[in-house]
C-alpha cells in the first residue's frame, strides 16, 4: 500500500512579510495548501485500501464456494451411507451401490485435491449417467476427511472476513476524514467570502 506522504516545497522568490511561502504535494501532484494536500492524501489512501480489500473479497468468495461445495459432498456421502444394509449380517465389504450423488461428491473432492475411496463409473443404457459407489470400510474415513476440510476452510473464511471487515472499516474512516477536510475547506472558503462581502 502506498504511503501518500505530503511533501512540503518552498516557493522560490515567494515570501510574505519575511515568511517563506510553501506549497505541498502528494505523490508528486502539487496542492495549493496543506488542507488540499491532506485531503488528496486521505482520498488516495482510501482508494488504496479499497483495492486491497478487493483481493480479500475474491478470497472470501472462493472460500464460501468451497465450503458450500464440500457441504454438498458431505451431504451426498451421508445420504448414500444411510442406505447401507443394516442388521446383524453387515460387512465392511457392503457397498452403497452406484449412486449419482456419490459421483458428484467424488467430483468435488477431486476438484479440491481431497483423497477419497469413492469408485466412479459410467452407467450406459438404460441409465446414461455417471455414478459412484462407496464401501462401508471407507465410509467414516471419507466423512471425516470432508468434515475436517470444511472446518479448516470455515476457520480460514472467518479469519478472512475479520480482515476484510478491518479493511472496510479503515476505508470508511479514511473517506470520512477526507470528507471532513473537504467540508472544513468549503466552510473556510465561505467564511472568507462572507467576510470580504
Amino acid at each position: 500500500m502506498a504511503s501518500h506522504l505530503i511533501i512540503q516545497d518552498e516557493i522560490p522568490g515567494a515570501a510574505v512579510y519575511g515568511v517563506q511561502q510553501v506549497q505541498y504535494s502528494v505523490d508528486g501532484v502539487l496542492g495549493r495548501d496543506f488542507t488540499a494536500a491532506l485531503t488528496a492524501a486521505a482520498f488516495k489512501h482510501s482508494v488504496s485500501i479499497e483495492k486491497a480489500a478487493g483481493g480479500y473479497v475474491e478470497v472470501v468468495r472462493q472460500r464460501q464456494t468451497k465450503v458450500s461445495e464440500l457441504g454438498e459432498a458431505l451431504s451426498c456421502i451421508s445420504a448414500a451411507i444411510a442406505n447401507l444394509p443394516t442388521g446383524s449380517k453387515i460387512s465392511n465389504d457392503d457397498s452403497t451401490g452406484w449412486n449419482q450423488g456419490l459421483y458428484r461428491a467424488a467430483t468435488i473432492l477431486n476438484k479440491y485435491g481431497i483423497s477419497h475411496n469413492i469408485s466412479t463409473t459410467y452407467l450406459p443404457t438404460p441409465f446414461n449417467y455417471y455414478a459412484g459407489a462407496l464401501q462401508r470400510r471407507y465410509a467414516q474415513k471419507n466423512q471425516s476427511a470432508v468434515q475436517y476440510e470444511m472446518d479448516k476452510e470455515d476457520n480460514n473464511l472467518q479469519q478472512d472476513l475479520v480482515s476484510l471487515n478491518s479493511y472496510l472499516s479503515k476505508r470508511d474512516s479514511a473517506y470520512s476524514t477526507a470528507a471532513r477536510l473537504v467540508s472544513k475547506s468549503d466552510n473556510a472558503a465561505k467564511s472568507t467570502i462572507h467576510n470580504i462581502s
